[in-house]
Order: structure tokens, then C-alpha cells, then sequence
């Protein structure tokens, strides 16, 4: 056994896991968040059909006190589902700007297994749902101290920043010794809080986001958009033809032409009486074919 398991007292552990429907980059998030995280756990995908309720059976079976589930519907759109068992609380927010790890190649690196220190905003304690989001954050991405998978040293850091629209900014960067500076070693995402529940997966809602828009709102609103600028063309163009006028600019008479055609056809009539009669070309006679034959007398 390895010796730092001798003084493990935090072990509480994560599962993370997906929904069946979520494309391959939201699986490949998935994946590097497990590689990060040595107090992860997996399971098999989550039927659509189960209820979000049934993932407390699913996480007491693995011994597992947090939850982390990646939820895809219509095969774009991802959630984020961070719950603390059995009481809570819960947190739902939507995953967008999503960059895997093997995407984006950075130049930052750190040892697998290695314990993270977790950066927050200062704006995180500036309201009371963000308190709660930051204790949650704590105890899910946080490694426990003397983990027996772990490494006993910090080479790595989890920052979280607050947007002027009120989304989370997830990076990992990478401390480098030499002269404490960071480099960037990836996933990176952008988390949009929806709603805070005060059980696991149920139970009173404690905050929700006054400014949240759903992706199926916004595309909704961008067809009804894209329908009033083609509606506006084909008014435009209408209103176009009705105000063209519709007599010619430029009046013209039909009988102006009709002496002035005689005329010239007169003319060219003369010319080809007064000139020269064409020489007519000679006919050049065929040559005859055969071969002589010498007579001998």
C-alpha cells in the first residue's frame, strides 16, 4: 500500500459521467476532465429516458459524494450538472466556447496525478449564489490532500473568472519553475449558470438567472430576424416597382424612320447600277489523268 494513504482522510470521490447524445468534442471534454481529476470515477452513459433523480442510487453504488454529468440535447447544445449528495445543493449551467486538450496544443504540460490550486475571481464573493457556486467548485475540482493517486506537489492551477455577462470562465494553466509564469495547457470552456437547487437533483430553487437565454430561444430569435430582413427586401423591391414610372423616358414616333429607310435603300440601288459589272473567273479545265505509254517503231 502506498504510504501516503496512511494519513487519507478526505475520501470522497466524483463521479463523472455523460448522456447518450453528446458529440464527440463534449465526450472528449469529459475524458480530459477524468485525466485531470485522480478522485474521478466513470460510468456508462446515462439512458435519456432516467431521471436525473435515479443518479443518486448511481453514485452511492460507486461511493461517490459528488456528481458531475455532462448533459447533451439535440446534439448541440451541452449542460453542465454539478450536484454535492445526498442534500446539496445542485447547480445546472450550460457548457459554450468548449476547446479540448488534444485541440487546442498548447505549450503548457504537468504531471498526471498532480494536485491543482484552484484560482478564483474576487467577484465570487461578492453575492451569495456565487459563494455557493465557488464552495461547490471547491469540493468537486479540489484533490484531497494524500490522495493514493495523487502526487504530492502543485505544478498546475484551476482558474475561474466571472464575465461582465455573468459567465465562469474555466482555464488550466501550467506554473512553470523557472520564473512562476504560467502557460496554458487546456480544456477551456465557458460556463452560463442557469439555476441553483437546494437538493441533489430536486428540490426548491434557491437562484435563477434573470438574463439566462436558452440556445433554442436564441435561434428562434435569429430565424425571425433573417425572416423580417427577407420580408423587408420583398417590400422594397414591391414599393420599387410601384413608383417606377411607366411611361419611357425618351418619347420617340414610329413614322420618323419610314422615309428616311426608302432613302437609303435607293441609294444602295444606284451604287450597284453605276459600278463596274464583276469580272466573272474563268473556269480552269481539268487536267487529265493517265499514264503515257512509249510506242516503239
Amino acid at each position: 500500500m502506498n504510504s501516503n494513504s496512511k494519513t487519507w482522510r478526505n475520501k470522497e470521490r466524483v463521479l463523472v459521467l455523460g448522456t447518450r447524445g453528446i458529440s464527440s468534442r463534449d465526450r472528449h471534454l469529459m475524458e480530459d476532465f477524468k485525466t485531470l481529476m485522480p478522485h474521478a470515477k466513470g460510468d456508462s452513459k446515462m439512458d435519456v429516458k432516467d431521471t436525473l433523480f435515479s443518479l443518486n442510487q448511481m453514485a452511492e453504488m460507486k461511493n461517490c459524494k459528488k456528481v458531475l454529468l455532462f448533459q447533451g440535447k439535440r446534439k448541440k447544445d451541452l449542460y453542465l450538472w454539478a450536484a454535492s449528495l445526498p442534500d446539496g445543493p445542485s447547480l445546472h449551467c450550460q457548457v459554450e466556447n468548449v476547446h479540448t486538450t488534444s485541440e487546442l496544443k498548447m505549450t503548457g504540460n504537468c504531471l498526471k496525478g498532480s494536485r491543482p490550486l484552484l484560482s478564483f475571481d474576487p467577484n465570487f464573493s461578492s453575492s451569495h449564489h456565487w459563494s455557493i457556486i465557488k464552495e461547490l467548485f471547491i469540493q468537486i475540482w479540489g484533490v484531497p490532500n494524500k490522495h493514493p493517486k495523487s502526487q504530492p506537489f502543485f505544478d498546475r492551477v484551476y482558474t475561474f473568472s466571472i464575465q461582465k455577462d455573468s459567465k465562469i470562465a474555466f482555464r488550466h494553466y501550467q506554473i512553470v519553475e523557472e520564473n512562476g509564469s504560467l502557460a496554458e495547457i487546456g480544456p477551456r470552456m465557458i460556463l452560463n449558470p442557469i439555476k441553483i437547487i437546494e437538493g441533489s437533483f430536486s428540490g426548491v430553487t434557491l437562484w435563477n438567472n434573470p438574463h439566462y437565454v436558452s440556445p433554442t430561444a436564441y435561434r428562434s430569435q435569429f430565424k425571425v430576424l433573417k425572416g423580417m430582413k427577407y420580408a423587408k427586401s420583398v417590400d422594397s423591391k414591391a414599393a420599387f416597382e410601384e413608383n417606377r414610372p411607366k411611361m419611357p423616358t425618351y418619347q420617340t414616333d414610329v413614322t420618323d424612320d419610314v422615309f428616311k429607310a426608302n432613302t437609303n435603300e435607293d441609294e444602295d440601288e444606284e451604287e450597284v447600277e453605276d459600278g463596274p459589272p464583276p469580272k466573272k473567273k474563268a473556269k480552269k479545265k481539268p487536267k487529265r489523268k493517265g499514264k503515257s505509254i512509249a510506242v516503239e517503231f
